[in-house]
């Protein structure tokens, strides 16, 4: 008896599904790396022309340059007091940031922990503080008046407040059991040594993001040096470049190899510290 063989019908489930094409997904893609262009674009051109001469940049702004040109760097720093304008700024920055997180953990501890009266209240002016101008004549009135003005102490004074720091730091320490501050009463250990030796450590990722933040504040602020230091050795290197771009203003290659030399100390620190800032402003911003 011959037996009919069948034909199984093809099994449509075992071929590989394709997939659709997600056009949401394709559109935000674009999106972003048009923004990137953007952002990046004007860094890349800053770039470029470091590196060209003068008679390069001149025939064409924006082309290639033939050959990598370093002498806009050294004549930079060598021809416009570059070190001293450099040193002026990294004094400013280190002594005014350290300042300010110490003082600002010692503030938002007490704060976070409900320990004065009123943290509720303080809590509420500093992030009402965050919307307000700066007093900009009462504050000039008020370093005339101290004799601080054109004096790189009142200046360092002028950056030792800051309300967005304590509001991160508060929220962040408010994260942290409240039983370490019970156990360290019972062991017997002091306020300032309880905060400097336990508190300090824990918080480690709100205090690099704040720091990095106001150092870089620090690091790129022009209106103030421009106000109250009038005399070039005071000058930080923002302020100084303006007396740099008066001199050498046709020099543009030169120019911007001063900047790129400029913001190389605050790419460093930001790069040794990124880990850090995205937990730091995550709780410090969203907890609490």
């Amino acid at each position: 008896m011959s037996t009919i063989a069948t034909s199984k019908a093809p099994d449509v489930s075992s071929r590989p599904t394709s997939r659709r094409i997600s056009w949401g997904r394709i559109g935000a893609y674009a999106l972003l790396l048009v923004f990137a262009v953007i952002y990046i674009g004007p860094l890349l051109m800053l770039v470029i022309t470091s590196f060209k001469t003068l008679p390069e940049f001149m025939k064409s702004a924006t082309a290639l340059p033939t050959t990598i040109n370093v002498r806009n760097f050294v004549e930079a720093w060598n021809k416009a007091n570059f070190l001293r304008y450099m040193t002026n700024t990294l004094i400013y920055t280190v002594s005014a940031t350290a300042i300010y997180v110490v003082t600002a953990v010692l503030v938002a501890f007490p704060i976070s922990r409900g320990y004065v009266k009123g943290a509720g209240i303080l809590l509420t002016l500093y992030v009402i503080a965050l919307f307000l101008p700066v007093a900009l004549i009462p504050q000039f009135q008020l370093m005339l008046s101290l004799g601080l003005y054109n004096n790189p102490i009142g200046y360092i004074m002028l950056f030792l407040v800051n309300p967005i720091g304590v509001v991160i730091l508060v929220n962040y320490i408010k994260t942290l059991p409240l039983e370490l501050d019970e156990a360290a009463a019972m062991d017997g250990c002091g306020y300032f040594r309880f905060v400097i030796s336990i508190i300090f450590p824990l918080i480690s990722p709100a205090i690099a993001t704040i720091a990095v933040l106001h150092a870089i504040g620090i690091w790129n602020e022009l209106i103030l040096p421009t106000i109250y230091l009038t005399s070039k050795d005071y000058y930080p290197i923002t302020r100084g470049m303006i007396v740099f771009q008066g001199v050498y203003g046709s020099n543009w290659p030169t120019l911007a190899a001063a900047v790129l030399i400029m913001t190389l100390p605050m790419l460093v620190l930001f790069l040794v510290l990124q880990r850090y800032i995205v937990s730091g402003l995550t709780s410090g911003a969203v907890k609490g």
